[in-house]
């Protein structure tokens, strides 16, 4: 029976159960959403609808980031009949106000990073306490309202942030007209499916945006597959997802493609594997399936052996980045289309791949090339037109509807996608240049990390010029140039170029280029080429002007920083008008402690998808430093310098082997050498795990003391983070290091995270990694005890505690115990270590404490170090 709508979906939700749909790291913790619970809330939402009075037709403004709430809230709102108004998570205040006055919403759904932006006066829920704010109403599956195929789903915005918002109308017949087609393709696969079930999708597009829905909400349901949302767009914490959720399939864009090439090509490099990479890429071209995989099975080991594919769409991967994954034996599937025609016209078929090609127009559509090569597409995919007061129509010309965008059709019916319409470069002589030619020319060039071409007006009317960033910022672009020029038609060829100063260009929220950005911030007079000079552009410190400077061999080009003004954004005590240069200073001009250095560096890696070494990050001083770091991709570590982190102890057989060994051996010890007195045990007779357990530091023995003095339900699960500097020495000696000591050391590390499961927690860097642990581990189910002051006390007074301890209390989102070690400096200063008179150390156990993600790290801190300070005096 054909679908009406699509809140038929959801009675495939129901059938599925409490098999897991969505995965979605919050903090440091991950949450799992069942098929059931996101199909139940969405119906105590649609009922919510109801008692607000909102009624079918009206909107609602849906703006927060990917979660399984905003699936929930998108579904509820289809079954009330309630047209959604997407928005993504950058938009900007003004923006979301002008969407409000076109869409005239009745409600507003927002996360906690969008809630505080803006005031539209009018009712707003919270997307992160959703389920609990319609937990009154009844979740069973009524029909609530009935829908029609030409009733409206969503209205999805599709204009930046300086243009008039336009608005898409989207049906519930455009969806399903391309649902329906892959629906029954992907029937004919489901008995394969079954032996390798559940299939887990990493999204990493907006679901604000309609390609990110398809391949977030609606695609994988039709598998019983998993979604797994991640904010962050760090190339080595994807990779580590794709291995640890075991990820099979990668939904992205092809930036995210290049930047995780580029990953790899760095961690081979640093193997010594550079070069040795480059030629057996090269040679796979006539190698078979199983060899290609064997002769790169390292890279395969990295992403795990579930990984097999890369379902791109957007904009347009290059030739050279598709031919390099599918020669490294990835699948790559590449999907074209547009907004208005409900995300996709073509797609690859994942076993039938076109080289260069976006595949083949889907069942009911119909795609032709008109005289200029402009595509035009015509179906029940097609939007009935954008938003204005209602739905404006958009086709003409018996229902085809002209996507702006120029091709070319092969025999068989493959697209190859040439660019914009409205970026086609027309030559005084008539010829037609599209820049994506140029750009692929350039970018295969070892040169050039990024190229754009834009039109400007020369002597001789419209030509390209293309706009560069070099991976060595003071190299000469003049041989990459020259090669580029040699695979191109001589009008192709670029005869002018510029060097951008940031280390990306302007992208949209799926990483699209924004051409219209670049125009409007070149000056007119762009470099002439004259033997021995270069002509750059240079930002100034506000990132919106441009002024011209000459570089020759003996002059020092103009200094800039790009990095200002997106600084000047992430840094809260900064004002808006903070002008700063390469010389500012990070701890005094920014006003960066520790844990702002770590927030910045996040912010950094996701801006410009690269991979920062934290050490590296911790030992600049200077934003000309921080510019040096982004611009040489990160500065990466090798493995010798990096944290230990074991998470073999968290597996059979050693987690057995823990609990025989401890009640074997150390307890017993613990008791016979130091019988501790506990106080405030009260505190945890009603407590169930996991905990994070925050204490004073004394002694290398304080964390076998608390153990002992904590009831079995915790001591049996329990991980305790230790210094990883002293980790990281015991498991890799320094060169040099005698080889009994280094097997002393190594036997050392070995018996102590056996027996203790300790985990790495730096004092100087790697704090972030060290928190990302500690959220797998609790998220496994133990227990974590953490001496936040980092250091053994010297005088018996409590050392100030670490700012990150407020950081993983608040993201852990897990009960916090205060605990307090008394009388066992007194013996340390006496020289009695062994045999202490029973209660002659008192471990105390303060009030259980819940902190949540809106407070704030320092706050957090200060509070629990407060505490640990008054518990002497309380039981």
């Amino acid at each position: 029976m054909a679908r009406i709508s699509i809140n038929s979906y959801l009675i495939e939700f129901l059938k599925r159960r409490d098999e897991t749909a969505y995965t979605h790291r919050r903090g440091l913790r991950v949450v799992r959403w069942s098929y059931k619970r996101v199909a139940k809330t969405a119906f105590q939402f649609a009922r919510e609808l109801e008692a607000q009075g909102v009624r079918k037709g009206e909107r609602v403004l849906l703006w927060g980031g990917n979660s399984p709430e905003w699936v929930a809230a998108f579904f509820g709102c289809t079954l009330r009949g309630v047209i959604v108004v997407p928005l993504d998570v950058e938009s900007t205040p003004d923006f979301v106000s002008r969407v409000h006055a076109q869409t005239q919403a009745r409600l507003l759904l927002a996360d906690s990073a969008t809630q505080a932006k803006v005031n539209l006066n009018i009712p707003t829920l919270s997307l992160d306490t959703l389920e609990e704010s319609v937990a009154r109403h009844s979740g069973e599956p009524d029909a609530l309202t009935d829908a029609a195929e030409t009733d409206l789903v969503e209205i999805i915005y599709t204009s930046g942030t300086t243009a008039e918002p336009r608005g898409v109308c989207i049906t519930h017949r455009n969806l399903l007209a391309n649902l329906a087609p892959l629906e029954e393709e992907i029937k004919k696969y489901l008995r394969w499916e079954r032996i390798i079930h559940p299939i887990r999708f990493l999204n990493l597009l907006p679901l604000s945006h309609i390609f990110g829905q398809f391949m977030g909400i609606f695609v994988p349901q039709l598998l019983g597959g998993e979604v797994i949302f991640q904010e962050t767009l760090n190339p080595a914490e994807i990779v580590s997802t794709i291995k640890s959720r075991r990820v099979n399939v990668v939904v992205t864009v092809p930036r995210l493609l290049d930047t995780l090439r580029e990953h790899v090509e760095r961690r081979e490099e640093a193997r010594g594997r550079g070069a040795l990479l480059v030629e057996e890429v090269a040679a796979a071209r006539n190698w078979n399936p199983l060899k290609r995989w064997w002769r790169f099975r390292g890279v395969h080991r990295a992403f795990g052996l579930r990984f097999w594919a890369f379902v791109t769409g957007g904009a347009t991967l290059s030739e050279e980045s598709e031919t390099f994954w599918k020669r490294l034996g990835f699948a790559v599937l590449q999907g074209y289309g547009m907004t208005e025609t409900a995300s996709l016209i073509t797609v690859n078929h994942p076993f039938k791949t076109g080289r260069g090609s976006v595949g083949k127009t889907l069942p009911g559509q119909e795609v032709k090339l008109d005289a200029s090569g402009e595509i035009l597409v015509r179906g029940a995919n097609v939007t009935p037109g954008y938003w204005k007061e209602g739905v404006q129509t958009l086709v003409a010309d018996e229902g085809w509807l002209r996507t702006g965008d120029i091709g070319e059709m092969d025999a068989d019916g493959n697209i190859y996608f040439k660019g914009r319409r409205k970026d086609v470069i027309v030559t005084a002589a008539g010829l037609n240049i599209y820049p994506e030619d140029i750009e692929a020319a350039l970018d295969r060039q070892p040169e050039i990390k990024l190229s754009a071409v834009v039109g400007v007006e020369g002597g001789r009317g419209s030509e390209p010029l293309a706009v560069l960033i070099l991976k060595d910022p003071n190299g000469d672009p003049a041989p990459a140039i020259e090669r580029a020029n040699e695979s191109l038609a001589r009008h192709q060829q670029a005869r002018r170029w510029v060097i951008w100063p940031e280390s990306d260009f302007p992208r949209t929220a799926t990483q699209k280029v924004r051409k219209r950005d670049i125009r409007a911030r070149l000056s007119t007079g762009t470099g002439s080429q004259e033997p021995g000079i270069e002509e750059r552009l240079v930002l100034d410190t506000s990132g919106s002007n441009v002024a011209r400077g000459v570089t020759d061999g003996s002059s020092q080009s103009p200094v800039s920083h790009p990095l200002s003004a997106f600084i000047t954004s992430v840094v809260a005590d900064l004002e808006d008008s903070a002008r700063l240069d390469s010389s500012a200073k990070l701890a005094t001009d920014l006003k960066l402690d520790s844990l702002g250095r770590v927030e910045l560096m996040s912010a950094i890696e996701d801006r410009y998808q690269i991979e920062i070494d934290e050490a590296a990050f911790t030992a600049a001083t200077t934003l000309g430093d921080i510019e040096t770091l982004v611009r040489s991709g990160g500065g990466v570590a090798d493995a010798s310098s990096r944290y230990p982190y074991p998470r073999w102890a968290q597996r059979f057989p050693v987690t057995w082997f823990r609990i025989a060994f401890y009640y074997a051996v150390v307890l017993p010890i613990t008791y016979v050498l130091c019988r501790v007195r506990v106080r405030g045990g009260v505190h945890l007779r009603n407590l169930r795990g996991p905990v994070l357990f925050v204490s004073n530091h004394i002694t290398f023995v304080d964390h076998a003391l608390i153990m002992s003095a904590l009831p079995d339900r915790f001591r049996r699960r329990m991980a305790v983070a230790q210094e990883g500097e002293r980790l990281r020495w015991w498991r890799r000696p320094p060169a040099g290091t005698p080889f009994l000591t280094r097997v002393r050391w190594l036997m050392q590390y070995a018996l102590v995270v056996s027996i203790f499961n300790t985990f790495s927690l730096p004092r100087q860097s790697g704090f972030r990694r060290s928190f990302v642990y500690a959220g797998e581990t609790v998220d496994r189910g133990y227990n974590l005890l953490v001496f936040p002051e980092g250091t053994r006390t010297e005088d018996g007074r409590l050392n100030p505690f670490m700012g990150g301890i407020g950081l993983l209390a608040a993201q852990l989102g897990i009960t916090v115990v205060p605990v307090r070690i008394d009388g066992l400096f007194e013996l340390k200063n006496e020289g009695r270590r062994f045999f202490a008179p029973p209660g002659s150390v008192t471990v105390t156990f303060g009030k259980a404490l819940t902190y949540t993600h809106a407070d704030e790290p320092a706050t957090i801190t200060a509070d629990l170090e407060q505490r640990i300070k008054r518990m002497r005096d309380e039981g």
